[in-house]
């Protein structure tokens, strides 16, 4: 079982793992229904939503790693909120992260909470970002909002837990790729603490 907290778990068969590469899963999720979404927002919706037909999970569990502002290295972070930051169309007289005329708004709260883990505010984009000067959000990745939105609009209960492997700095290439591999046995200790 995938236990939240006193009130909500999921069997782990009825649970579908994404993940945007093999390596942040590792072997440690070669047991689950992984779904392995390759890097970006298009890639990630494209195959959960063929996944979501296909596999009918009752719970999304979306984990990878992330850079971070105001956490260390190596936090698992539980998202709860998520934002689009590279949707910019404020040339048209919408608002900084406004996706126009779609009536989402800015901020989508769409994530369930995990007890012991700090919540976070993740900003979703087609970038690796390295110079992090945006204060609207403090987890950084590029899958979670789609992915977010995509199980909101399916309603099916949606669970992002991000490992931190940088700080989105001028060091964050060099830092995600060591940390990286660390994420699987993290989000182990995490899930499955029975095992």
């Amino acid at each position: 079982m995938i236990t939240l907290n006193k009130e909500l778990s999921y069997p782990i068969s009825e649970t579908l793992f994404v993940f945007a590469l093999d390596y942040e899963a590792g072997k440690v999720f070669d047991h689950t229904r992984k779904l392995i979404t390759g890097i970006g927002k298009v890639n990630a919706a494209i195959a959960l939503t063929k996944a979501i037909h296909e596999k009918k999970p009752k719970l999304i569990i979306n984990m990878g790693s992330a850079g971070g502002y105001g956490f260390k290295k190596g936090d698992v972070i539980c998202c709860t909120k998520f934002i689009q930051r590279d949707m910019d169309a404020q040339g048209l007289g919408f608002k900084k992260f406004e996706t126009p005329l779609s009536g989402i708004p800015i901020v989508l709260e769409n994530g369930l909470k995990m007890d012991n883990l700090k919540e976070g505010i993740c900003g979703s984009g087609d970038s690796f970002e390295m110079n992090h000067i945006n204060t609207e959000y403090n987890v950084i990745d590029m899958e979670a909002y789609p992915l977010a939105l995509i199980a909101m609009q399916e309603n099916i209960p949606f669970l992002c837990l991000k490992y931190i492997s940088d700080d989105a700095g001028s060091d964050a290439a060099d830092d995600w790729s060591v940390q990286v591999h660390l994420a699987s046995e993290a989000f182990k200790q995490i899930l499955f603490t029975e095992v």
